[in-house]
């Protein structure tokens, strides 16, 4: 059996990839970005028989992080991540939410915010944390090597990468870091982004035009 398992729930009108991560020798889990559709999550966390321990925050941007804060609370669970640099943005989730019309989100502060190099825990299962800007000033991937799983939220897709038409994003620094931090994490691994498919490394440096 393999150490962890992860189940991908989307949520929100723009089908955003919540995950529920899960040590399969502990039980224990984190749901990474609940960004809404909490009553989705919940059904989904019921299903895998995971015992929730903490909530994981790739970035800040409402399709992502808007449901933290009742989730948590209603888990008694901590948020961990994003990076400092996204806080603001995730203040501005009520106003984000009113416009696209998502319902009850809520800005959160996370308990522990990540840097590049921190390791964050599920049950025995260690992540690693890459800080990879550029879509958002903290954006953070979590990577699983053992078992060659990226979670690697809106920084690259299959076939593309994360918007940087933001006024605070940056196209130059996103492929940067998609260069310098996930393409060595080598071709074998497997990238579950924010939104759509898996891909993997091999796949994206084979086919995708914004890293030729």
């Amino acid at each position: 059996m393999q150490p962890i398992q992860i189940a991908v729930v989307p949520v929100t009108p723009f089908e955003q990839n919540c995950s529920i991560l899960w040590c399969t020798k502990t039980m224990k889990g984190a749901v990474i970005d609940p960004g809404g559709d909490l009553d989705r999550i919940r059904a989904a966390i019921t299903e895998t028989g995971a015992t929730i321990e903490k909530i994981l925050l790739t970035h800040g941007h409402v399709d992502h992080a808007a449901g933290a804060a009742e989730l948590a609370e209603s888990l008694g669970v901590k948020v961990e991540g994003p990076g400092a640099e996204d806080q603001f943005i995730i203040d501005d989730i009520p106003r984000m939410a009113q416009k696209y019309g998502i319902e009850g989100a809520r800005s959160v502060t996370p308990d522990l915010y990540l840097n590049e190099g921190d390791t964050v825990t599920v049950g025995d299962v260690s992540l690693e944390v890459l800080h990879v800007p550029g879509h958002t000033p903290g954006h953070m991937v979590f990577v699983h090597r053992p078992v060659g799983l990226a979670i690697v939220g809106d920084t690259l897709f299959r076939g593309s990468v994360g918007r940087t038409d933001f006024p605070y994003g940056d196209p130059d620094l996103l492929i940067k870091g998609i260069r310098e931090k996930l393409l060595p994490l080598g071709d074998t691994m497997v990238c579950l982004p924010g939104h759509g498919p898996v891909t993997s490394i091999g796949d994206e440096k084979a086919h995708n035009p914004f890293l030729r």
